[in-house]
Order: C-alpha cells, then sequence, then structure tokens
C-alpha cells in the first residue's frame, strides 16, 4: 500500500505571532488551497496549532467532513526568545550547522526531530492521505531530513502556501512539490 503525507505550508498571514490571522490574500490562497486539493482522497488533517495554519485547512476539513487534528509539534520552529536584528543571518547560519542554537531557542536538529516524529508516526498509521499544516522553516528542516541538499536557498523559494508530497512505497520515501504559485 502506497501512503501520501501533503506536507503544506500556510497561507500568508499578517505576522508571526501564534495569534496571528490570514492576510485578504490568505484568505484567497486558502479557497485556492481548498480548490486544489478537490477530488483529493484524505483521511486525515493534522495541523500546526497556529491559527493561520488552521485558517488555511479548516475550508478542507469542513468540506470532507474530517475533524481537524491539532498536534503541538507542527509549531513554528523559535529561533530565538529574544529579538535578533539579524535574524536571517543566524536563520541560515542554522542549515550549516544543526545543532547552532540562539538563547532558548530551538536547533534546527531538534526541530527537525519533533516533525519527522509527526511524519513516522503517520507513515505507521492506518491513513493512507494525510495533510499535514505546518510553517516554512519547520517544513523546511522536514524536508532537509529527507534531502539533504535541501537548504537555506530552497526555504527561501518556498510559497505561502506551498504543498509538498511524500510518498512512502516499498519503505522508500519519495517527495515532489506540487504547488505552483
Amino acid at each position: 500500500m502506497e501512503k501520501k503525507i501533503y506536507v503544506i505550508r500556510h497561507c500568508e498571514a499578517g505576522g508571526q505571532s501564534s495569534e496571528a490571522q490570514l492576510t485578504e490574500k490568505g484568505v484567497c490562497q486558502a479557497a485556492e488551497l481548498a480548490e486544489f486539493f478537490t477530488g483529493k482522497r484524505i483521511n486525515r488533517i493534522i495541523s500546526s496549532p497556529y491559527l493561520r495554519a488552521i485558517q488555511s485547512i479548516e475550508r478542507v476539513a469542513e468540506r470532507e467532513k474530517i475533524d481537524l487534528e491539532i498536534e503541538d509539534r507542527l509549531a513554528e520552529r523559535v529561533l530565538s526568545t529574544e529579538v535578533l536584528p539579524d535574524w536571517l543571518e543566524k536563520l541560515e547560519a542554522t542549515f550549516d550547522d544543526l545543532d547552532l542554537k540562539f538563547d532558548q531557542g530551538e536547533s534546527s536538529r531538534e526541530a527537525m526531530n519533533r516533525v519527522v516524529g509527526v511524519v513516522e508516526e503517520v507513515f505507521k498509521s492506518d491513513s493512507e492521505n494525510t495533510l499535514i499544516v505546518t510553517h516554512g522553516n519547520l517544513m523546511s528542516l522536514l524536508l532537509k531530513n529527507y534531502l539533504s541538499d535541501f537548504g537555506f536557498e530552497q526555504w527561501k523559494r518556498l510559497s505561502n502556501p506551498d504543498v509538498f508530497l511524500l510518498k512512502l512505497k516499498n519503505n522508500e520515501i519519495l517527495i515532489e512539490r506540487l504547488w505552483q504559485e
């Protein structure tokens, strides 16, 4: 049996806080995302607890009559608890050194391990077609786990929203980017 996980980056939001809502453009993107999944079999939907992730996929959950599962391990990675004026350079450095940490933040390896844990649990479950909704940095670290050359430059090219398909077939994980802006 082939299992599929659609990994989704949330639509455009009006900030980085956990309560940041989708922008007007983000609401339109959520409608496009719902249309994208029309006709695809979906057994399960798991989302980050952040409001922008939930708002990005709730139309699909309602249409398919699937309960939306909230998973804390899909929350955005905290790079640091301090404001970092040079956060982009620091983020880039964490792609090269997976164990690098800043001010009570989370290393890339720690964030990668938690999101990979969710994916591995889903692949072991009975669900054949699962949607996972998360954030750009966490999505990129998940992809880096399976594609070692996925790095900072690829993270910068992710869109809001974005969709990658992970297929488990014969104990091999195949990855394909599906979303086209």
